[in-house]
């Protein structure tokens, strides 16, 4: 064969080639996405000369990877336009004439960035490669096939070959270290990676591995439900269907398209990281996308495939830019007009996942402003009012799953006119029990909401509506379910309410226990009942959530005892039967008294979660003992 050319590719300052190793590529397994890329780029530049009428047609586009185990060759081949011994030169050979830094640069300022450029992929072979043979042949009419070779250093060679077929063979030997690369299992899972969704026909040893076809750059009017499904299934196999999904398509400002889902989340979320896979003209990219999407996108699932987004030369990482923003931006208002078209289509369907989705959405609101203006008037609350008032008139709830749903537009429409905006809510049905049943037993409307995000999503919304307020049912009980009693002044000037608090207090022993004695209207209301004003639980609440705890009760708390209880009217006639029998010592029944102040005071703190593991078996000790000494007292 006819030697044509040897020469030392022109390198100023520095090799290129460990540049690529250390500072480009951050994962050998790369340069075989980089490989077929390329590949995949000559099909499509042959295709389009030949439409011009400018080469030969050739067949259908396909790529084919075959290992040599015994050779320790790996080889990728397409059947793509090829290159002419001029077009090797200006590909290949010129792509490290400038000095690393020099290079590196001007591949940043270029738009579209490195993608489409076939030299620093095709130099990407040198991470895993000691010598790289290209043989290729130009579909240009009376083109001469040539090999190019190089072993990993400046130098390199140019002959001709006898090659037959128009394409390119991209052979790489192995070095000993990357060896991996000649296991069948190993290249077919990173073809399923990195070039499933590719146009073309990707091949191991003659078996097609790519699926082809990403549903994303179809017409959303041609696909059905099944299709969505069966793509989020083949994408997450294991994790269940998708509640719904969003198809985005768009051509300008910038090209996009991608299918997002929202996932049935069992487990936490991943607000860090994320599970969307972003795409660049149907090649895999990265699965970390924080600098496209909004951070409270990130637990969505699905793939975006944009030529536009700026990646950096390796392409695995994201240049954040104003681009990129308007594209997040994008992302989330079509993510928006979705839920809006869903509430009003099927609202019902809404509140059936809204327990699913309200965290995105209300984390989303929080931190987006453009979005929580899109999104502000479909949130939803699970509350206590039926679908139906006493009258029969049909009210603003949505029913799913034997829950009822409202907005909080349509809440404060059903407050009594010329009433104070407050918001009755609870977090926790079992600890908040007692409250809850007295706001329900006198007709109140309680919205259910959840306790991690609404610790923070409340506040939110009582900034952006200054004339609501929301006020936990256990905060402090309403005028209405107290009844007025009128009190009659002892001998000594007490009443019957003064002195019961007063022997609470001392029985308790504990200051930071405020003491409340009210009749409360309710026949099942209880003896006694902790409640928690509103701003100091919040803080409370915030001061656990910080230090990644549940909350506990508060020091500062307000025991509310009902006068109209048996029990507690029980106590205050023991407690005037009782004598003092020393100047220090207390009479059994006053001892009774004081036991019995405390147990009120333990159920009260039972009642809504606040002893703690340790503490039940000691109430259940003094319980015990209670109940022997008012059962001698009986009999």
């Amino acid at each position: 064969m006819t030697l044509l050319e040897e020469g030392q590719i022109q390198i100023h300052t520095e090799n290129i080639f460990p540049i690529i190793k250390k500072a480009v590529y951050s994962e050998h397994e790369i340069f075989l996405r980089e490989l077929i890329s390329n590949g995949v780029d000559a099909i499509n530049k042959r295709r389009m000369a030949a439409m011009a009428g400018d080469c030969q047609e050739g067949d259908d586009g396909k790529i084919n990877v075959k290992i040599n185990r015994e050779e320790k060759t790996l080889t990728i081949s397409d059947n793509g336009i090829g290159m002419t011994a001029e077009e090797v030169k200006k590909y290949i050979n010129q792509v490290a004439f400038s000095s690393a830094e020099e290079f590196l640069q001007k591949y940043k300022k270029e738009d579209g960035g490195i993608i489409g450029h076939f030299g620093l992929g095709f130099y990407s072979s040198f991470m895993v490669a000691k010598n790289v043979e290209l043989i290729t042949k130009s579909a240009k009419e009376n083109s001469v096939p040539i090999a190019w070779s190089c072993d990993g250093s400046p130098n390199f060679s140019i002959i001709e070959t006898d090659r037959a077929e128009i394409g390119t063979d991209v052979v790489l030997h192995l070095m000993e270290e990357e060896i991996e690369y000649i296991e069948p299992t190993r290249i077919k899972t990173l073809i399923t990676k990195y070039c499933d969704f590719m146009p073309i026909e990707v091949q191991l040893e003659g078996e097609v591995i790519n699926k082809r076809n990403p549903l994303w750059r179809k017409n959303p009017r041609e696909l059905k439900d099944q299709d969505y499904i069966d793509l989020y299934r083949y994408l997450y196999p294991f994790q269940g269907d998708p509640l719904l999904w969003v198809h985005l398509n768009t051509d300008y400002p910038y090209n996009l398209q991608g299918i997002l889902f929202f996932p049935k989340i069992t487990g936490r979320a991943d607000w860090e990281n994320g599970e969307i896979k972003l795409y660049c003209n149907q090649v895999f990219v990265s699965d970390s996308i924080k600098e496209v999407v909004p951070k409270y996108l990130l637990p969505l699932r699905g793939i975006l495939d944009s030529p536009d987004i700026p990646l950096n030369v390796s392409r695995s990482a994201l240049q954040t830019d104003r681009r990129v923003r308007s594209i997040g931006s994008f992302v989330a208002k079509k993510i928006a007009d979705k839920l809006r078209k869903v509430k009003q289509e099927n609202p019902s369907f809404l509140a059936e996942i809204w327990d699913s989705i309200s965290p995105f959405i209300k984390i989303g609101a929080m931190e987006d402003e453009k979005f929580a203006e899109q999104v502000e008037d479909i949130i939803l609350f699970s509350t206590t009012a039926s679908k139906t008032d006493n009258d029969g008139i049909e009210r603003n709830i949505i029913s799913a799953d034997n829950n009822n749903f409202t907005t909080l537009d349509a809440y404060i429409s059903r407050l009594n006119e010329g009433s104070d905006k407050k918001i009755i809510y609870c977090t926790d049905e079992i600890s908040q029990m007692t409250a809850l049943n007295l706001w329900k037993s006198q007709g109140a409307e309680v919205l259910k909401v959840e306790t991690v995000v609404d610790t923070q999503f409340i506040p939110w919304l009582e900034s952006r509506h200054k004339d609501i307020t929301f006020q936990r049912v256990d905060s402090e009980l309403d005028e209405s379910l107290k009844e007025e009693q009128t009190e009659i002044q002892d001998k000594d000037g007490g009443t019957k309410s003064e002195n019961l608090r007063k022997l609470i207090k001392e029985s308790l022993e504990n200051d930071k226990i405020t003491i409340q004695i009210q009749a409360l209207k309710s026949a099942d209301a209880p003896a006694a009942m902790i409640l928690l004003p509103e701003q100091m639980r919040r803080i409370n609440d915030i001061g656990a959530l910080m230090e990644q705890r549940l909350p506990g009760l508060p020091e500062h708390h307000v025991l509310l005892v009902n006068l109209r209880h048996p029990l507690v009217n029980a106590l205050i006639k023991l407690k005037s039967g009782s004598v003092l029998i020393g100047s220090s010592e207390l009479s059994p029944t006053e001892t009774l008294t004081k036991e019995l102040a405390n147990h009120l005071y333990d159920m009260a703190k039972l009642g809504v979660g606040g002893m703690e593991p340790n503490e039940i078996s000691g109430f259940q000790t003094r319980t015990a003992e209670l109940m022997s000494k008012l059962m001698e007292k009986a009999l």
